[in-house]
């Protein structure tokens, strides 16, 4: 009987892990072969939820960090034509870009509040054209505003008047056009810091005469006064009147016939009507013997084309300033005394 060939297992375990290495390349490119189009699908509807996801969810944040950077800087803002209930503004404002990317933002309703208030309420709606957002952009608006809350411009005006800094905040939604994307919408928060009025430090009579005749009108002392305004603000108030008092005790108004506050040292002239007898007794026989009398001014009273404007008189009540005037000489100068 014929034996039976044997190997050595050692070589019938390599022949194995061969034909399986084999068997496994061999299945392999039969499945790619025959399912090729069900993994081209899958590549496909792969890329396509990537480039989707960075379309319509990475690409709208992107958009709106980028208008979150970008500043505004007002450049000139003018207040002109007060009504009771409404103002024209003219306003230049830079927009400065730091992206690479430029886009084009349409044209929006924009609200303006006041920072630092009690409540964020806008007081004023404007509309802001569209822009291309280069590097850099200036935006020009002229139109008429209508004053929507009238305690809350009241405080701006007020910010304005007394302190040295006054926040604006504008705010609106808006369409974001960058090249090929799909338009987004993007919110549009800025908040502008611009310098106030610094409760008119500076402010001073920088000459006047007493009439001791008074005219028609019962104006017994002229006078010219210097207004510094270290702001880009150009306001229009009209016929502004000022209450006078020294120590505390009113001796009478001035009057500034139609008031524009312009940026830099503006100087106005003033007409008043004073009690001339007391100021003459403080000077003359009362505690200022030299001559140098403070006198502390109020402003009272905005009236623009025959109207009175609250949210002026209202600023112009919350500011108190003093100015020591050389009553002494005034009275030399018309002969009634002093030293």
């Amino acid at each position: 009987m014929e034996q039976e060939k044997t190997f050595p297992q050692s070589h019938v375990q390599e022949v194995a892990s061969d034909g399986e290495k084999q068997g496994f390349g061999a299945k392999l490119k039969a499945h790619l072969r025959r399912y090729w189009w069900l993994h081209l699908i899958f590549f496909i509807a792969s890329t396509l939820i990537i480039v989707l996801c960075l379309i319509y969810v990475a690409f709208p944040r992107i958009a709106q960090d980028g208008v979150n950077k970008a500043t505004l800087e007002i450049q000139s803002l003018t207040l002109s034509n007060p009504t009771p209930t409404s103002f024209h503004l003219s306003q230049t404002a830079k927009l400065t870009n730091h992206n690479k990317y430029h886009p084009r933002l349409d044209a929006f309703n924009a609200s303006l509040s006041v920072g630092g208030a009690e409540e964020d309420k806008p007081f004023a709606y404007i509309q802001l054209p569209a822009v291309h957002a280069t590097e850099t952009t200036y935006t020009h608006v002229d139109q008429d505003v209508q004053i929507i809350d009238m305690p809350a411009f009241i405080e701006y005006n007020t910010q304005l008047l007394t302190r040295d800094s006054v926040d604006l905040i504008v705010k609106g939604k808006t369409k974001l056009h960058e090249m090929r994307f799909p338009v987004t919408t993007v919110d549009f928060q800025k908040t502008i810091n611009m310098k106030g009025l610094n409760n008119l430090a500076g402010f001073n009579i920088t000459s006047f005469t007493i009439l001791l005749t008074p005219e028609p009108d019962g104006t017994n002392m002229r006078g010219e006064i210097s207004i510094p305004n270290p702001s880009v603000l150009t306001i229009s108030m009209g016929n502004v009147t000022f209450s006078n008092y020294i120590d505390g005790i009113f001796i009478g108004t001035s009057s500034l016939a139609n008031l524009v506050v312009q940026p830099g040292d503006n100087t106005v002239s003033m007409r008043s009507t004073v009690n001339q007898s007391f100021v003459m007794q403080q000077v003359l026989g009362g505690r200022y013997k030299d001559g140098m009398v403070p006198v502390d001014i109020r402003g009272d009273s905005s009236v623009f084309e025959g109207e009175r404007v609250e949210y002026f008189e209202m600023a112009l009540r919350a500011n108190w300033v003093r100015v020591v005037l050389d009553v002494g000489r005034a009275l030399r100068e018309v002969g009634g005394g002093g030293k």
